[in-house]
């Protein structure tokens, strides 16, 4: 085989003219050229802060060295682009000129390209595929320097140029930030770290670059996700890396059999929490339930970082777009789809075009409380559609479950109003531990909304035991009670407390059995309407002489 090479773009980039010369697959001290056309290529990918092209910066500086040691013959040859010939590239003008520069050296012409290749050999240039000749290897991760900054405890590790490292540990919920090391990161140390994840990036099948945008990277290297920034993007290099601690299932959470039967005709899911909260493993865990069930699964992403079984084909975005993508999901006819995340209004006409489609849909959504995911779609849908198209909402906290609820479309008076020709369309959001009514949305003149009954707050929370329902009031509880005075009427029910209570929220237990919850009005009384299910609850359970009484919410 001749001794005289000429690289293209497509082999600097992707590293393989160093794996070629590694593995001698090109002789003993062959000529290597480089024209000056792929040298402004990868100074122009460099300036513009792609990490390509720091990476291919890195392959150049690689080759001087192997000259420089006398293992080959470097030659820089050609004279760089105009900027007519730059402004062309696109149609193939750059190519061209590399490929005339291998001709007129009587080189063989290295590339990774196949069209460059193909039109090479019918210009009559021999040319060497480089991944043909070389299959990219499998690589191990123990030798990455990255990995010196985690522990079996690290959730991630946060890396600044002239700063100590950190590193988040713990676990959901319950991590804390603490410093690994006393020495600030130099530009070299964190430009190392990175050079060489963009290489094991780049090399290992397992592996992509996900987003590469000016002066940011976002990369998937096997299980980690790591987020490299630079300037102009960020005032100087920074690395963030997250690795997930562990893989659940659905038997890890506080789920009973009622949740779990939900779970299986549920169809239209919000997984909502706070950064951090545990979301993304949990609908991780949800994917591969409905894999169990023998259901087609698969996920859209916008970086692919659920940890799903290998059954389970993860999307991301096609050509820039979800929307894209979406075209091409409806047609392999998913039975359930994992959309992490829904954030931008586009992601919102795709959750629910899905949903309509009859495609069951697990959305994750961004959220401080559970109400706040359902807020995010009110504006984006009619009102009328979001029963149809949200069926559940639940809410992480702290990695666990912390509330589940439901939406159901009815008729009525909302809460609160007097007026039976008030009666309007009303979205009830029920607690899916108690049944109990949580939140009515509903239109008022121009508005959405959302009017607050029972909320969810902390206590109520679907994994903690401290609901009211069916348990034991402490002794404690027992001297907060506030007694409460029962009248009964034609079609009224009168419940009556100390005037310093007026204007109170509490809640109606009858024994230890919570009834409802409700405010007290200034004169401090309720009043229930036996048509109502609150108001013949209380006249049951008051006509079985069991002790009515309330406890301030």
């Amino acid at each position: 085989m001749p001794d005289k090479f000429a690289c293209d773009t497509s082999v600097i980039f992707n590293g393989q003219i160093l794996k070629l010369l590694e593995d001698k697959e090109l002789g003993e001290s062959p000529e290597i050229y480089i024209s000056n056309i792929v040298i402004a290529e990868v100074e122009y990918r460099t300036n513009i802060q792609k990490e390509i092209g720091f990476f291919g910066l890195n392959v150049l500086k690689q080759l001087r060295q192997l000259h420089d040691e006398g293992e080959i013959k470097l030659l820089v040859v050609g004279k760089r682009p105009t900027l007519q010939e730059i402004k062309m590239s696109p149609g193939g003008e750059l190519d061209a000129l590399i490929r005339e520069s291998a001709l007129q050296n009587n080189a063989i012409l290295i590339t990774a390209d196949r069209i460059q290749g193909d039109v090479g050999v019918f210009e009559g240039l021999e040319v060497l595929f480089a991944w043909e000749k070389k299959a990219l290897k499998k690589i191990e991760l123990s030798s990455l320097k990255l990995l010196d900054f985690f522990d079996e405890t690290t959730m991630s590790v946060h890396l600044k140029q002239d700063l100590p490292p950190y590193a988040k540990k713990g676990s959901p919920g319950n991590w804390y930030l603490q410093k690994i090391s006393e020495e600030p990161l130099t530009t070299k140390d964190i430009e190392d770290v990175a050079m060489e994840i963009i290489e094991m990036v780049r090399e290992d099948d397992r592996s992509f670059v996900e987003i590469e945008k000016f002066g940011a990277v976002v990369a998937q290297l096997r299980e980690f996700r790591i987020v490299i920034t630079r300037p102009p993007f960020s005032n100087v290099v920074e690395i963030t890396a997250v690795h997930p601690l562990v893989n659940l299932t659905l038997s890890d959470y506080s789920i009973d059999a009622r949740l779990h039967k939900r779970l299986e005709k549920a169809e239209g899911i919000l997984v909502a929490g706070a950064p951090g909260a545990g979301k993304s493993t949990f609908s991780a865990a949800l994917a591969n339930f409905y894999l169990d069930q023998n259901k087609v699964v698969k996920t859209l992403e916008s970086v692919r970082d659920l940890q799903v079984r290998p059954e389970i084909t993860q999307y991301t975005k096609l050509e820039g777009s979800l929307e894209n993508s979406a075209d091409i999901l409806l047609l392999v006819r998913p039975d359930y789809t994992i959309f992490d995340e829904v954030r931008v209004f586009e992601d919102f006409k795709i959750y629910s075009d899905f949903r309509l489609s009859g495609v069951g849909m697990v959305g994750v959504v961004h959220s401080s409380s559970a109400i706040d995911a359902i807020q995010r779609f009110i504006g984006r849908i009619e009102l009328g559609m979001l029963p149809s198209i949200i069926d559940t909402i639940i809410f992480i906290k702290g990695g666990d479950i912390s509330a589940v609820l439901t939406l159901k479309m009815t008729v009525k008076v909302p809460h609160g109003f007097r007026d039976k020709d008030l009666a309007r369309p009303v979205v009830e959001v029920r607690d899916f531990k108690t049944d109990r009514l949580a939140y009515e949305i509903y239109s008022f003149g121009q508005d959405i909304v959302i009017n607050p009954i029972n909320p969810i707050g902390l206590r109520d929370s679907f994994k903690t035991k401290e609901h009211y329902k069916g348990r034991q009031i402490t002794k404690k509880r027992r001297e907060e009670q506030i007694e409460l005075d029962v009248e009964i009427k034609k079609q009224k029910v009168i419940l009556k407390a100390n005037p310093e209570f007026a204007s109170s929220n509490i809640v109606v237990f009858a024994d230890d059995q919570e009834i409802f919850t409700g405010s007290l009005s200034r004169s401090s009384i309720i009043t229930l309407s036996l048509s109502n299910k609150e108001g013949r609850k209380v006249l049951k359970e008051y006509d079985r002489k069991k002790k009515i009484y309330g406890i301030l919410k």
